[in-house]
């Protein structure tokens, strides 16, 4: 049997998982109640409770769990999955690594933790103009959401400043929160290649300075890695005419 939960946030579905779940449980309910919720938000954050007495899945359940994911392959923001069975946690973490969304695990006492990274704010990005020179400061662990609020805004900034000076401050970047997140960064990465004439790199990791090797792969620019301390030294070299 599923049981739709009705105390989440508007944007968040949630379900409680008990005994074996069949075909006619995901027609009957949770079916719908995806569907309603992403026809009316885009992409919705979920909460899946399996309690002690889930047994499993029949066949017929676990192939509309297949087609459902992949009709809506990119409607959610993110799903807590709140369980102690060990073969199903197994199975979300490989699921996790194909996912555009993050999906994250709790054990059944974590339940007010999973609501809690449910409703909290992930990562962020912040655009910045000074003069000739645009800073982009990536903040915290970012979701696909991240970019998708950023992109009309970036678009405007660039098209103002050609040829583009960019500051990119990663010293507070924690990730990607799953591989939808890193796509939506390399797409970005692919749309606005020609477009910077210089990219000053700002981190404080090793992971950081590889990325900056690596951004000079793919952008036709001048780039260079500052450590975290070197922020004026940065900013001088980014808006160095020559």
């Amino acid at each position: 049997m599923i049981e739709l939960m009705e105390d989440l946030p508007d944007g968040t579905v949630g379900f409680r998982f008990h005994g074996t779940i069949t075909g006619a449980d995901y027609d009957r309910v949770l079916v719908p109640a995806i569907d309603a919720a992403i026809d009316q938000h885009d992409r919705i954050k979920a909460l899946l409770v399996f309690d002690a007495s889930f047994e499993g899945y029949t066949l017929e359940a676990t192939w509309d769990d297949t087609t459902l994911g992949l009709r809506h392959w990119d409607g959610f923001e993110r799903i807590a999955v709140v369980s102690d069975v060990p073969w199903l946690k197994a199975s979300f973490r490989a699921l996790g690594v194909l996912l555009p969304y993050p999906i994250r695990l709790f054990g059944c006492d974590g339940l007010d933790q999973a609501r809690r990274w449910l409703s909290e704010s992930l990562g962020t990005i912040h655009l910045d103009e000074d003069g000739d020179v645009v800073r982009i400061a990536m903040i915290g662990r970012l979701d696909p959401a991240a970019y998708g609020r950023i992109d009309a805004e970036l678009a405007t900034v660039i098209s103002h400043h050609q040829p583009l000076r960019l500051l990119l401050d990663l010293r507070q970047f924690e990730g990607w929160l799953g591989l939808g997140a890193l796509s939506q960064h390399l797409a970005l990465l692919r749309e606005y290649r020609a477009v910077p004439k210089r990219v000053a790199v700002i981190g404080s990791t090793r992971w950081q300075q590889a990325g900056q090797r690596l951004l000079a792969r793919f952008v036709n620019a001048h780039t260079r890695y500052f450590a975290s301390d070197a922020w004026r030294e940065a900013q001088g070299w980014v808006s160095s005419p020559s």
